[in-house]
């Protein structure tokens, strides 16, 4: 039986790739709308600065073109269109919505269940990305790349970076703490293990794998973590328990000279304690890729600290990413029009 659905990718989660994947999946059979919203090119809004949108985040696409753009659909797969509430009044032929991410924020969930409509999403699609760039982070700091990197591009030979106080450490004589055992956290560990690195782990709600444990990997308290580890990386999700979880009081528990990276969420953090941290010279140095307030201000403090290495919410960017998001929508989409339940409902 044929059926509508509508795709609305954007420049990182192409449609055409979306389209692929689903007739790989589904056959070629079915009436088959592209829309291209123009992310990462333009900035992402969020439900509270627009009308009717409460509630709803980091989407992109106005109301009106997302309907218009449905129109009589019964499936729909995106990764950032918005759907609201009144969106949801305006489609009643919409039943089936999968999203390319690992949490439907630019969705209204409980206008979702009232309309009927099932939504799916795709957890642990960029984890892998994730979980390399977090041990790239790493290097990075602990090997002073970035330091020698913009001391060349200042026309300065740094060659003291090679003193035995100055240095850096290799992962294998580390401890590095890992906040967050889900598919990133786990996947990081993997990682970590292959340096020779002293892992410990901080997650109250899961147990080490055999393997994990078998291996020399500790299951601690946060406290025990922080006080412990030369790196301290996070891999929560952000809920009321995580919020601001890393404050003043925790970076006073790390290691003098320790280094923090944050690869996960802003809302972990509060930075204007890490700041502190920073500059008092307690912390040596920081990796941050994900910030409370996306663009970061060009004033931001942060910013101007020689100690820190930021880049702009890019981890989970790869072309495995995309692939394998768009693979994991189609399959949803497949048992959807077989009649089976999904894999990853929310």
């Amino acid at each position: 039986m044929t059926k509508k659905i509508a795709i609305a990718g954007d420049r990182f989660m192409l449609p055409q790739v979306f389209q692929e994947k689903l007739v790989e999946a589904c056959g070629d059979g079915h009436d088959i709308r592209l829309l291209e919203l123009p992310w990462p090119d333009v900035p992402m809004e969020h439900g509270y600065e627009v009308a009717g949108m409460d509630g709803l985040k980091e989407y992109l696409g106005s109301a009106d073109e997302i309907v218009d753009f449905i129109g009589d659909a019964e499936i729909f797969i995106t990764q950032l269109a918005p759907l609201s509430r009144a969106m949801f009044e305006r489609m009643p032929g919409l039943k089936f919505v999968a999203v390319s991410r690992g949490g439907p924020v630019n969705i209204d969930m409980k206008a979702a269940r009232a309309a009927g409509v099932t939504v799916v999403n795709t957890p642990g699609r960029n984890s892998s990305a994730v979980a390399e760039f977090t041990i790239g982070a790493i290097l990075a700091e602990t090997r002073l790349i970035r330091s020698g990197h913009e001391s060349l591009r200042k026309g300065e030979w740094r060659g003291e970076l090679y003193r035995a106080d100055v240095t850096g450490r290799e992962l294998s004589e580390m401890t590095v703490g890992v906040v967050g055992y889900g598919n990133i956290g786990t996947k990081v560990v993997r990682l970590l293990r292959a340096f020779g690195t002293k892992v410990l782990v901080c997650d109250p709600y899961v147990q080490l794998s055999a393997d994990d444990r078998n291996a020399g990997v500790e299951h601690v308290s946060l406290d025990t973590l922080l006080s412990r580890s030369d790196v301290v990386t996070l891999h929560p999700r952000v809920s009321e328990e995580t919020r601001n979880m890393m404050n003043a009081d925790a970076f006073a528990k790390m290691k003098p000279g320790a280094l923090f990276v944050n690869t996960a969420r802003g809302p972990l953090c509060d930075y204007d304690a890490l700041y502190d941290a920073l500059t008092s010279g307690h912390l040596g140095s920081a990796m941050l890729e994900t910030f409370a307030v996306e663009p970061v201000p060009a004033d931001w403090p942060l910013l101007q600290l020689p100690n820190v290495t930021l880049t702009p919410h890019i981890a989970g960017a790869s072309v495995r990413t995309v692939t394998y998001a768009a693979e994991m929508a189609a399959d949803e989409v497949r048992r959807y029009i077989a009649g089976q339940p999904p894999v990853n409902p929310c």
